[in-house]
């Protein structure tokens, strides 16, 4: 699933507060971004609007035609680079990218299919996604830079039965297998819209309940400590700490 928050016109979008927040976080000034499912526009966009050099990765050619006629009338000075290909062949398409900062949301299994192409994963039952999905994490770790951070937003998806596949899990599972180590978890509230009419509907019958948020999941490749250091200096902004040395600074 390409996004986190809705438009007018129905269709999700990538959440660009989370964007920014995530590159300002764990990627070093004019750091080298790669994204191995780039089905949207707004990563790349506000990677660009930031001055990071991003690189992204998508199967599908009217994808890759849409991000690039959105990033034209945004910011066209410094346009994002989108490859059209399939993210399995990331050493070859990316050979030369020595990322700084992996950042993506994947496709949530099956969950919604874009494409009858049999190379989408989204086509794929969960086992053989599972399998590609994993395969796909180890090729872009492969081209992180030591002591830096990844960073996945995903949520849980059910199988035709209803019951979670546990893809939280799996990605967890999976950059550990890269060589990753799970650093920090973030909770991003989503827009509840009909949902408590949906879920409520639903409750008596199947007692699932309504889940209004993603989970946003960062990894470090190597030393975290350094890993943030290259990011350097965060502000952090604590109103109750500041009224209270304000008020010291008076007495």
């Amino acid at each position: 699933m390409e996004g986190n928050i809705s438009s007018a016109s129905g269709t999700s979008i990538f959440d660009p507060v989370l964007c920014e927040l995530a590159y300002t976080w764990f990627a070093p000034k004019q750091a080298q971004i790669l994204d191995p499912f780039a089905g949207g526009s707004v990563r790349g966009i506000v990677a660009a609007f930031l001055g990071h050099n991003y690189f992204g990765v998508d199967l599908r050619p009217e994808q890759i035609d849409a991000n690039q006629d959105q990033a034209k009338k945004i910011i066209p000075e410094n346009s994002p680079t989108w490859v059209c290909a399939d993210s399995r062949d990331i050493p070859k398409v990316a050979k030369n990218i020595k990322a700084d900062f992996i950042f993506s949301c994947p496709p949530y299994a099956d969950l919604e299919v874009y494409s009858d192409d049999p190379k989408d994963l989204s086509t794929l039952g969960y086992e053989e996604f599972r399998d590609a999905y994993f395969d796909i994490i180890k090729k872009s770790c492969a081209q992180l830079k030591d002591d830096r951070f990844a960073c996945f937003v995903v949520g849980e998806v059910r199988d035709k039965a209803g019951n979670y596949y546990d893809f939280v899990g799996d990605t967890i599972q999976a950059f550990r297998d890269a060589g990753l180590e799970y650093y920090n978890e973030m909770i991003l509230i989503t827009s509840a819209g009909s949902l408590p009419i949906r879920a409520g509907k639903q409750f008596s019958s199947s007692r699932k309940i309504g889940k209004t948020h993603q989970n946003v999941l960062v990894f470090v490749k190597g030393d975290g400590k350094k890993a943030a250091e290259y990011c350097g200096d965060v502000k952090v902004y604590v109103p109750e700490l500041e009224e209270t040395e304000a008020g010291d600074g008076h007495e």
